[in-house]
């Protein structure tokens, strides 16, 4: 059989429960992220799951954002030892023995999670913050949602839907600022959220950039933002050339703490690699109270 490598030459298939591990030596109560690549061989429901016991997430690889399947994920924890085991285990047992996910390539990154400022109440708006990315992958990195990773490899955020979002890089995307961005990839199926903290009864103002990742996605795209009391929906008419434009939001804060969430309207593909995931491209994100 013939297993397409993303990274390099050469890779890992996990059989029927198995398992590959390492130690690795980490500061206590820092935050860290795994980045890895991990690939379905089969068309049947593959599932990897990673450990940093006691710490456990099932990834479902069933889902191809890039239609080559080399899809790139992150992980995060915060262990409570110098020492901690890395694992990845394939927790199927499938009939055809050659299936399995393909483990091709890992690293870890302590991050460093930002913290609000009088500038901007909102944590790591710039997404500058993130897990690390593989010089020579051009997929970007997916964030699992939280129902698989209990700490978020991206500090300060929260993915809060069935699906991933991507964190993209500017070496191989358009992003509207700084080295990197987040983008939409699956619709409404794809949100983002952040919990700031707020004062009740004030009045705050959103403001947040859109656009598209240059990477063939294009057409009518619309991000939806949410704070407090308000709405706001934001067109972008993408060529699939880069550019974005910014929105921003008036909110009434009613208590001490105050979600903001971002998805996007609609789903999309690439029009050169129709098997190919991708959506809107969201960063800037800022919060400051409205003057009286």
């Amino acid at each position: 059989m013939y297993f397409a490598v993303a990274h390099g030459v050469h890779a890992v298939r996990l059989g029927n429960d198995a398992s590959i591990s390492q130690n690795v030596t980490v500061t206590p109560g820092s935050l860290y992220a795994l980045t890895f690549s991990a690939t379905r061989t089969c068309a049947q429901d593959e599932v990897l799951r990673v450990r940093v016991p006691p710490l456990s997430g099932d990834l479902p690889i069933q889902t191809l954002y890039s239609s080559t399947g080399a899809d790139t994920y992150a992980w995060g924890f915060r262990p409570t030892t110098a020492v901690v085991l890395v694992i990845f285990h394939n927790t199927g047992v499938q009939e055809d023995p050659a299936c399995g996910p393909l483990l091709d390539a890992v690293a870890i990154k302590e991050l460093f999670p930002p913290m609000p400022t009088r500038d901007n109440l909102v944590k790591n708006g710039g997404y500058e913050e993130g897990p690390h990315v593989f010089k020579n992958s051009t997929s970007g990195v997916l964030l699992p949602p939280k129902q698989q990773d209990a700490t978020s490899p991206l500090p300060g955020w929260i993915i809060e839907s069935l699906k991933a979002v991507r964190f993209i890089d500017a070496a191989h995307y358009s992003v509207p600022s700084g080295y990197f961005a987040v983008e939409l990839v699956a619709g409404r199926e794809s949100a983002i959220a952040q919990v700031i903290r707020t004062v009740a009864g004030r009045s705050y103002n959103l403001s947040f950039a859109v656009g598209d990742a240059k990477n063939g996605c294009h057409g009518s795209m619309m991000v939806e933002a949410f704070a407090g009391n308000a709405t706001a929906k934001v067109p972008f008419q993408s060529q699939a050339k880069g550019g974005f434009t910014t929105a921003s939001l008036k909110f009434m804060a009613r208590e001490n703490r105050t979600r903001i969430t971002f998805y996007s309207s609609y789903y999309h593909t690439s029009v050169s690699d129709p098997g190919a995931l991708c959506g809107p491209v969201l960063d800037l994100i800022r919060v400051i109270p409205v003057k009286a």
